[in-house]
């Protein structure tokens, strides 16, 4: 029997090549997108699954006071009490929640890491890497211990023994001891794990917030109430403490300061939905585009949904031809059962196609994907192939069974008799179908409109700074004590380079902030602004404009003394109408110890963005780097000109690889471009939107296209009779497209209710947007329409040049 239905389908299949090809690449284009979709989904939900503790691990998060600014970061005083008072908290670790770039040394081997990592000894306790070689405990309890990768370590040693080996690290001698193997993916992938993260001067520092902290509780404790006994240690030791000293009640003082609210976020599911950090950065690897997750998964449903849509609609629409078959079929004794079997057996072979032509798809493509996601991603692993299964389950369900049901509910005696082509039976269900391919159309159509429009937007807005021929170079020294001076000698003598049009630096980068932020009170107003150290000529480089009074300059030496620039927007926070000369006293000190300072303001800068349009124009403060004991820049900006640039740069990396560091390689970032990556999530979801949209409306003209022939079809002995009446062909094409643009304009209006919704939740990830207008909507209507007309009128027009003969001799 099975051998028979196959033999039927093979004839059918090559009587009908072209719908039959059309059905499967439609389906195979929705297989192959939710296949993609599936693959970056495994990914992002693996990240750090692998680890037996990612139940009982949090990370610590602070919400600082007024501001409202998320920390991935916390003091070390506030973790160490938590866990000598909290008996749930079973181990606590210190670490960075960044990757510091550094040469390591081995007597004379050397290699550059992109992947070092500091940490304290709980680090192995909360990411418990396998340990191949070395101590499997206590592994960072000295300062001077290091643990490596097995791969930096084949990488660093060869075939040598690394374990009790000394290696070289900004200028430190480190002790190997202990080898790890990866585990991947997770939220933190260090190839050198160095000991010694805490700085003794931070040991009592409550307000110093630079250190990221994962705890790791008992098991069967409850999470709720561990973040309670935390909230409380912080209340105690801060607010009560912070309270007494101003002289304030606690309520006075959390009305006017804000309280500190801390956060824990599980780390099996932290990286993908935990709370995300002011600075975005919460783990080394990133944190998961779980937007962008969503737009793929929804949006590659909907392809499937429009695929299986298309094939229900051709494979009904079909069915006219094949009605006689059942009939006869009926006649000899087939059940209701066993036709809808033979249609199901039929659509399993077209879906196993599918699938084979959509593995060939993602295979081809996963290159060019994985490069769009930055990823690795493959097409193995046992949850994968249970997923392909269940999708071939679920295809087959969803487009088999209505098409089998509604062939095998034509009425013998009908079929047989010719007469049921002129039956209007399923065709409600054709156009229904038809008219929901529209919605979805338009819904991508205006999508990919306003995202693109939201993209271009952001590309081309005034950010308040000109980045133009002005590159960053990261500048790293192993000792922080000596780093201004040789700044200082280090942009003497680059200026004196031919192309070089401007030397500067300041403690940040654009598109990433600045490095650090400071909080205090002016006339009961309290800010948390971005701390701006930098040197002279740095806004006059950058182009970024004084609306009032001055810049900082040389000639007056109390610019590096106690004198303040401020932007706009810190001036709106406090309420400052003539901000220039006043004073203001801050916490923010020239030393370690964070006396109380009183800065003079002299003059306000025009905001200008730092971070992407996602984010407001935070309030800033302006210093200069000779005020502070200290310094925390890392980049030095340089203006080049754009004639000869590339002997510009050659000249620029001989001086830096010989006089400035030879140790570190000369790298370099245009700032436009560095600025760029603020939206380069964005750019994606407009290329993503564009690709599935092209996708889409390639389904909607195979489904349009098949639909429209097997309707007009039907109607040629009607088209027969018209033109031996008379008709006109421009009547005839008018009549018979007419129901086509209305079907367009009914999906329309579907799809335009969530459309707007959705996009208008999206816009509102951004602080700098575009207002939805009318445009992308009377685009997307005016493309739907002219596309209709185009499929619609040409199939017309074939069949109005019918052989009237041909159809109506027997009549």
């Amino acid at each position: 029997m099975i051998f028979n239905w196959f033999k039927i389908f093979i004839y059918h299949l090559k009587q009908s090549k072209l719908f039959s090809f059309l059905n499967v690449l439609g389906l195979s284009i929705g297989i192959a997108g939710v296949i993609f979709a599936i693959l970056y989904w495994n990914n992002e939900n693996a990240y750090d699954q692998w680890n037996p503790e990612k139940e009982n691990v949090y990370q610590v998060l602070n919400k600082i006071g007024m501001t409202g600014d998320t920390w991935a970061t916390s003091s070390i005083p506030f973790g160490e009490t938590c866990k000598a008072t909290i008996p749930e908290i079973e181990s606590i670790a210190f670490l960075n929640i960044w990757y510091s770039e550094a040469p390591i040394k081995y007597k004379d081997q050397k290699v550059m890491d992109k992947k070092i990592m500091g940490a304290d000894n709980g680090f192995f306790d909360v990411f418990p890497f396998p340990i191949l070689k070395g101590a499997k405990t206590n592994i960072l309890k000295e300062n001077n211990s290091v643990a490596m990768s097995e791969e930096a370590a084949k990488l660093l040693f060869k075939d040598e023994d690394p374990i009790g080996k000394s290696v070289s690290y900004e200028s430190k001698t480190y002790i190997v001891k202990s080898i790890y193997r990866l585990m991947k993916p997770s939220s933190i992938e260090p190839n050198f794990v160095f000991g010694g993260v805490r700085r003794e001067q931070d040991k009592d520092s409550w307000g110093n917030f630079n250190y990221g902290l994962m705890v790791k509780i008992k098991k069967g404790a409850d999470p709720v109430a561990v973040l309670k006994k935390m909230q409380n240690v912080d209340f105690v030791n801060r607010t009560l403490k912070d309270a007494k000293e101003s002289g304030m009640t606690v309520a006075q003082h959390i009305k006017e300061y804000g309280q500190t609210t801390v956060i824990l976020d599980q780390l099996k599911t932290a990286r993908l939905y935990g709370t995300k950090s002011s600075s975005g950065r919460n783990f080394p690897e990133g944190r998961g585009n779980l937007q962008l997750l969503y737009i793929m998964v929804g949006l590659s449903i909907l392809i499937l949904v429009l695929s299986l849509v298309n094939y229900i609609n051709l494979a009904t629409a079909s069915a006219i031809k094949r009605a006689k078959e059942v009939g006869v079929r009926k006649i000899v004794g087939a059940t209701k059962k066993q036709i809808i079997a033979q249609f199901i057996f039929e659509t399993a072979i077209i879906v196993i196609l599918a699938i084979i032509f959509a593995l060939a798809i993602v295979e081809l493509s996963l290159p060019y994907y994985n490069n769009f996601l930055k990823k690795t991603l493959t097409m193995n692993g046992g949850e994968f192939y249970l997923q392909l299964i269940f999708i071939f389950g679920l295809v087959i369900v969803l487009a088999g069974i209505f098409p089998a049901v509604y062939i095998s509910n034509f009425e013998t005696l009908k079929v047989l008799k010719g007469n049921f082509s002129r039956s209007k039976s399923g065709i409600w269900v054709r156009n229904s179908m038809l008219i929901f391919q529209f919605g979805i159309a338009a819904f991508f159509i205006i999508g990919a409109l306003i995202v693109n429009s939201q993209v271009n937007y952001m590309m081309n807005k005034d950010l308040g700074f000109s980045g133009d021929q002005i590159i960053r170079i990261p500048y790293s020294l192993p000792d922080f004590r000596t780093k201004t001076d040789k700044y200082q000698t280090a942009k003497q003598e680059i200026a004196k380079i031919t192309g070089v049009q401007g030397v500067t630096t300041f403690a940040g980068s654009f598109g990433n902030s600045t490095n650090s932020s400071s909080g205090f009170t002016h006339n009961g107003i309290f800010v948390q602004p971005r701390n701006v150290e930098m040197d002279f000529g740095f806004l006059e480089m950058m182009k970024i404009k004084i609306v009032k009074g001055r810049d900082l300059s040389p000639q007056f030496a109390s610019d590096t003394i106690d004198n303040w620039l401020i932007n706009e927007t810190l001036a709106k926070k406090l309420n400052l109408k003539n901000p220039i000369n006043t004073i203001i006293t801050s916490g923010w000190g020239r030393g370690n110890d964070n006396e109380n300072m009183k800065f003079k303001i002299v003059g306000v800068v025009k905001d200008f963005h730092i971070t992407g349009l996602q984010d407001k124009v935070p309030p800033m403060i302006f210093i200069n780097l000779k005020t502070l004991k200290w310094n925390n820049f890392d980049n030095i900006y340089v203006k080049v000109s754009p004639n000869n640039l590339s002997e510009t740069l050659a000249s620029l990396k001989a001086y830096w690889e010989k006089n400035v560091n030879p140790d570190y390689p000369f790298d370099y970032e245009f700032v436009n471009k560095g600025f760029a990556k603020t939206y380069e999530e964005q750019v994606k979801q407009k290329d993503v939107f564009f690709i599935l949209n092209l996708v889409v409306i390639i389904i909607a003209i195979f489904g349009l296209f098949a639909l429209a022939s097997f309707s007009m079809e039907r109607r040629l002995k009607e088209i027969a009779i018209r033109k031996t009446l008379g008709a006109e062909t421009d009547i005839l094409l008018k009549e018979l497209s007419k129901q086509y643009v209305i079907f367009c304009l009914m999906g329309f209006l579907i799809g335009i209710v969530p459309a707007y919704i959705l996009l208008q939740k999206w816009l509102e990830n951004f602080a700098f947007r575009i207002n939805v207008s009318v445009i992308p909507f009377t685009v997307a209507l005016v493309s739907l329409l002219i596309l209709t007309l185009m499929i619609v009128l040409a199939k017309a027009y074939q069949v109005t040049k019918i052989d009237i003969l041909k159809y109506l001799k027997y009549e």
